[in-house]
């Protein structure tokens, strides 16, 4: 019984980010049919890279059901969804896009990237909340806690190397040395890139603060009158 309504309930969340992602996706188009052009499409491609780290989590907590953590297969799947997660998190970077372009109301382009935005932190909120559950119900709460502030620091990091280095996920296959460089030299010569670590601190606090609250308001939620 509890298996079918953990089903359902996923269904139902599947559908709700589904839907909340095409209204995003609709008003990019109504954009791009009202002034021809196509402006700010790479919203819609980041935003289908941010449901990639939904789709690691759930495919990883479908096998944990048969399957050790640390088997290979498992193993891969945790690389990819740490790899992938932080796509989630970048469009918020894509706000320095923004800028009064004559074609259109800079109000809506405001309102349209507040909703891909608030779409890819509620993509990777809910990955991370699923993966953490799986950790405290083997771990505890602590340890699944600083686990997930872990991940938020790094993802902040990562959104550094997106924004200011241009780094991409598959690029970790695609040119690892190269990325082994650019991520240890802030840390060999800090005084040469003061950005990597305020836009890190800066997203941190921003990610950790919101899913904080986030997370409370979700264990609070459970106790209401239905």
């Amino acid at each position: 019984m509890r298996t079918s309504k953990t089903k359902q309930s996923s269904t139902i969340l599947l559908k709700t980010l589904a839907v909340s992602s095409l209204v995003s996706i609709a008003f990019l188009l109504a954009r791009m049919v009202a002034t021809g052009k196509f402006t700010y499409w790479f919203l819609a491609w980041n935003l289908l890279l941010g449901w990639l780290p939904l789709g690691f989590s759930w495919w990883l907590i479908h096998r944990l059901k048969t399957r050790r953590w640390a088997q290979p297969g498992n193993i891969l799947l945790t690389l990819l969804w740490l790899g992938f997660l932080p796509n989630a998190f970048y469009i918020a970077s894509d706000i320095i896009h923004l800028k009064n372009t004559g074609n259109i109301s800079v109000l809506y382009d405001v309102v349209m990237f507040l909703s891909f935005t608030f779409n890819g932190f509620v993509l990777g909120y809910v990955s991370l909340y699923s993966l953490q559950r799986q950790l405290k119900k083997r771990y505890g709460p602590q340890p699944a806690f600083i686990v997930a502030y872990v991940v938020l620091f790094l993802c902040s990091f990562a959104i550094y190397l997106g924004r200011y280095l241009r780094w991409n996920s598959w690029d970790i296959l695609l040119n690892p040395a190269g990325l082994i460089f650019d991520v240890s030299e802030p840390f060999v010569n800090p005084g040469s890139h003061p950005q990597v670590f305020t836009t890190t601190l800066m997203f941190f606090v921003l990610l950790s603060s919101i899913y904080a609250v986030s997370y409370k308001l979700v264990q609070l939620a459970k106790d209401l009158p239905e």
